[in-house]
């Protein structure tokens, strides 16, 4: 009966997906399954079986648990227990996975009181079968033990702690548990049933708690959750909450989408669900304080007047923000930004309430082409960005309120747009409202240690807002197809123009827009040793004003894309990019000559202190030529000579903190291998350490003296102590034998890549002084990739002199400076090409 039961309840659903009649149906089914079972066993007149959670309220999902309680009338003695052990033993033996309790009224009510879990699974019973008057007692007592605030704070702390939990899934959201999904819904009717305001939407709507048009918005917000939940337990064939890579495409294609030319179906899928999540988060926020502010008497209290003469149509109601009248917004529509306005203002207004969070979520839709072209309303807009405190809270509170997008109608299309690109983990409004707050945290005094450079830059820059406007447009043309930069650049400034910017702001705002990917492109895919390519990027920047505000931008934007993605070594090459470029934009330009020279002298400085002698210091260095002192720093530089002067021709490996405060420097010292590379590369994908920067150096006399930047996959430098001895014994081991070089494996992906797989890109190309050539990739990164275009290298006589391993989560955009007789035959180089290609394919 289960199982046929259950395969015409799913032939249905596929048939015609009406969530609400497969949620009650299915529990229909379990119903009469538990009730024949019970009746078999012939369980004693005085015991009830009772549903209570999810299961109890009516809706069960196919692979959830059936929550059960069984009362008792008294304590069970050990034939009552067996009898009940073959009960629960025969529910599984048919298939009903049951997660039950065996428990007294009494013990309901005292378990209950100690835990909110149970209370709350308690609170919504359903007589399955058994003593009728043993369960009215049950409802009785545990709803008269129940508080209903007690029980409303209780909850919001929970939920609050679930959100926190939850917070960090944004790539594969659980529809159930996260913000705005299935258990906020719960926890709406969980507080109306705990006040007495009834069980369901339409009983909210009769007591005045909700209206007619939120109860119909909360309806179809949640029968797409339920769907979506349904589906994805079906797809799945257990129980599965989790929007995961696997599931995303089959899910949209199940949800009537297709592939658009810039929008996969599982991307529109996503936004769809961030969308209907974010409603329901701010439809939670409006009955939540409705119900408490009904239960505290709040809404009784006589609205205070706000001492601000802005604040005519508001005042406050037991310290939240409240408009003196329902229509305040439709009569007053520069009351709309003026409300958050009043927040910035005054710390003390801990919210806005429920009434008014109603009216703006209502007075979104007024914000039409006339609103925005009013000067009010843009001189309005302006002084949110540009008051000292607060930006960032309140802009999230627009954001919440569609207030942001209604008045960015640009930034309205990518509210809740994912990014399958593999390391922006946001949607693209979360990304970038996190970009404006990383600008806003380098403003707090208190959080200067975090990125001193940065903080002290920005408390120095004249109208920071120019730096949220650009923060506010660098993303907002993604998803729209062509260059996101340029389409950008168009809308910031048609903005800046519209508000009344200055030209000089106008024109550094749509400056950082087309060119906020400069930078951290040219920090972490260019030699930064090469006084060309500083003299280029410079070039491009010309002014210390617009370095100082991309290198700001950019320290903020790769922090926004995910957590995993920034870490101190590019920290370090964007600061090392900038110190250059500042100097260089202010008259300091130094020769080939100078700047070696200049090198020279802080490594002697620094040798010294280590008491090496200067003949040794010399004689050492005679050996090197001019691109030795120009591809490596001053400290590099005497970290070597302290290390090789007095063995130059004993093979060294030798490791050290990096400088950049995370990760190991590596340094290789040894008569030059024709596998080195690959063998190196090896060693480190062995040890599960990842390379983040090679600069191989042979010197005139054979022997190579190649330094590396590596770094665990997690970021940190666990036992690095222990570590150090290690790979300078097992690495030299490795380069003094000389074995042959291990096959290549068959390496792991993440599901992520395996179900959003990048298509390898490969390119040669000359550089600017026609030296060497540049290899650009970019491939899905995955374990052994290195070593794949290390052995490709070696096929075709390669020379590596300097390889830029720049990760950014599941995605490699790897540089690397080579040359070699292969590269000047165009037959040899379109081979190499597709081989790289191939080698890099999933």
């Amino acid at each position: 009966m289960l199982d046929s039961g259950r395969a015409a309840l799913r032939a249905g659903f596929e048939e015609k997906a009406f969530a609400p009649n497969l949620l009650h149906k299915h529990c229909v089914l379990v119903d009469q399954l538990l009730r024949d079972v019970w009746q078999a066993h012939a369980m004693p007149a005085g015991l009830a079986l009772v549903a209570v959670g999810g299961y109890g309220r009516g809706q069960l999902f196919p692979y959830s648990d059936i929550d059960l309680l069984i009362l008792l009338d008294q304590s069970a003695d050990d034939a009552l227990q067996e009898k009940l052990q073959c009960l629960v033993g025969a529910w599984w033996d048919i298939g009903l996975e049951t997660g039950h309790s065996v428990r007294t009224v009494e013990e309901c009510v005292e378990i209950a009181r100690q835990d909110i879990t149970v209370q709350t699974n308690l609170l919504e019973p359903r007589l399955l079968a058994g003593n009728r008057e043993l369960y009215k007692q049950f409802v009785d007592q545990t709803l008269n033990a129940l508080d209903p605030l007690s029980f409303m704070q209780a909850k919001r702390l929970e939920q609050q702690q679930r959100h926190t939990r939850y917070e960090e899934t944004n790539l594969e959201p659980n529809v159930k548990e996260r913000a705005g999904g299935l258990r906020d819904l719960h926890h709406i009717l969980w507080i109306a049933r705990a006040a007495g305001y009834g069980k369901s939407w339409r009983d909210l709507v009769r007591r005045g708690v909700i209206t007619d048009a939120e109860s119909r918005d909360i309806q179809r917000h949640e029968r797409f959750l339920h769907t979506l939940r349904i589906r994805l337990h079906y797809l799945a064939c257990r129980r599965e909450d989790r929007l995961v890579f696997d599931l995303q495409s089959v899910l949209a294609k199940q949800f009537g989408l297709s592939n658009r030319t810039n929008r996969l179906a599982s991307e529109q899928l996503m936004q769809r669900y961030y969308q209907s999540a974010k409603a329901v988060t701010q439809i939670d926020d409006i009955v939540r304080q409705n119900l408490r502010s009904r239960l505290t008497g709040a809404r009784n209290i006589k609205l205070q007047p706000l001492d601000e003469p802005s604040g005519e149509h508001f005042g406050l109601r037991n310290e939240v923000l409240a408009i003196r009248r329902d229509d305040t917004y439709e009569k007053h529509p520069e009351a709309i930004l003026d409300t958050f306005l009043l927040l910035q203002k005054h710390p003390e207004i801990k919210g806005i309430g429920a009434n008014t969070l109603r009216a703006l979520w209502r007075a979104r839709k007024m914000m039409g082409p006339a609103y925005r072209r009013n000067p009010v309303h843009r001189e309005q807009f302006l002084s949110i960005l540009r008051s000292p405190d607060r930006v960032i809270r309140e802009l999230r509170r627009m954001n919440q309120l569609g207030i942001l997008g209604s008045y960015l109608p640009a930034f309205g299309n990518i509210v809740g747009q994912m990014q399958h690109d593999l390391y922006h983990v946001y949607t693209v409004d979360v990304h970038i409202l996190r970009v404006i707050r990383n600008l806003r945290r380098f403003a707090v005094p208190e959080l200067a240690h975090e990125f001193p450079l940065c903080s002290r830059l920005l408390s120095e820059f004249d109208k920071p807002e120019v730096l949220y406007l650009a923060g506010l447009f660098h993303d907002i043309a993604k998803g729209r197809g062509g260059d996101h930069s340029m389409l950008g650049k168009a809308d910031a400034a048609r903005f800046c123009k519209a508000h009344g910017l200055s030209a000089e702001d106008c024109t550094l705002v749509v400056w950082l827009v087309e060119q906020h990917l400069m930078m951290s492109s040219t920090a972490q895919k260019q030699d930064l040793s090469d006084p060309e390519v500083i003299r280029t990027f410079a070039g491009k920047v010309v002014t210390e004003r617009r370095l100082i505000a991309l290198y700001l931008l950019t320290v903020a934007d790769i922090r926004g894309t995910s957590p995993k993605v920034w870490n101190a070594w590019k920290g370090k090459l964007l600061e090392d990019l900038f110190l250059i470029t500042q100097r260089l934009l202010g008259g300091d330009m130094p020769t080939v000559e100078s700047s070696q020279r200049t090198r020279q002298d802080e490594a002697r400085a620094t040798l010294r202190l280590y008491a090496v002698p200067d003949d040794a210091i010399d004689k050492f260095w005679a050996k090197m030529d001019t691109a030795y002192f120009l591809r490596h720093d001053a400290q590099e530089i005497a970290w070597h000579t302290r290390v090789l002067y007095y063995r130059p021709s004993e093979p060294v490996v030798k490791t050290r903190l990096s400088r950049a405060g995370e990760g190991l420097q590596v340094m290789v010292y040894v008569a030059d291998q024709k596998e080195l590379f690959a063998r190196i590369c090896g060693f480190f994908e062995s040890i599960r350490y990842n390379i983040h920067e090679a600069r191989i150096y042979t010197a005139q006399y054979g022997y190579a003296l190649d330094t590396f930047q590596v770094q665990s996959p997690d970021g940190t430098n666990v036992d690095y102590r222990d570590l150090t001895a290690y790979i300078e014994h097992e690495l030299g081991e490795r380069l003094r034998l000389k074995a042959p070089l291990p096959p290549l494996t068959t390496p792991r992906l993440s599901r992520q890549l395996r179900h959003f797989p990048i298509s390898p890109e490969v390119s040669i190309e000359k550089d600017d002084r026609g030296v060497y050539q540049v290899l650009s990739i970019i491939a899905g990164d995955r374990p052994g990739l290195l070593s794949r275009i290390a052995r490709i290298f070696l096929a075709y006589g390669i020379n590596l002199h300097t390889a830029k391993i720049n990760t950014l989560g599941a995605r490699a955009e790897d540089t690397f400076l080579i040359t070699g007789d292969a590269l000047n035959d165009p037959k040899q180089v379109v081979r190499m090409e597709n081989d790289l290609i191939e080698t890099l394919k999933i």
